[in-house]
């Protein structure tokens, strides 16, 4: 289960629907558990892949940089999150292949329609995202 603090999940829409028509990407900030996670922030990074209408991808040197602030402020590192401008909620095949932080949460919010977030926690020994629940607080 993922937990996102009213003002991150709105911050999150915000910025993928003014993303558009490119994918937008970050890194998520708050309590990090294995069975239970709590969105507090939300930490956007540039999205640095050659296609980022259909692709996302954080610099490596961003990653690093955007990670060491959130621990620095004593906080963990909850997972990931991409916009789908005109797709669904779901991985895409890319997502499935490019996914390396066993246990986190990768959050995709769709804007095909109405927005909509869902989250997905990696589990990188069967190589697969298995859906978690989404709440609000």
């Amino acid at each position: 289960m993922i937990t996102f603090e009213r003002p991150a999940y709105d911050a999150l829409v915000e910025r993928a629907k003014e993303g558009i028509p490119e994918e937008v990407c970050g890194v998520l900030a708050g309590s990090f558990g294995p069975e239970r996670s709590t969105v507090e922030s939300m930490r956007p990074t540039a999205n640095a892949a050659d296609r980022p209408r259909v692709r996302y991808a954080i610099d490596p040197e961003a990653l690093f940089a955007t990670v060491e602030r959130i621990e620095a402020e004593g906080r963990d590192v909850v997972g990931f999150y991409h916009s789908h401008p005109t797709g669904g909620p779901c991985p895409s095949e890319t997502d499935v292949a490019r996914a390396t932080w066993d246990g986190y949460s990768y959050v995709i919010c769709a804007l095909d329609g109405a927005p909509y977030v869902g989250s997905w926690r990696w589990n990188g020994d069967a190589e697969r995202f298995d859906r978690e629940v989404v709440a609000l607080r």
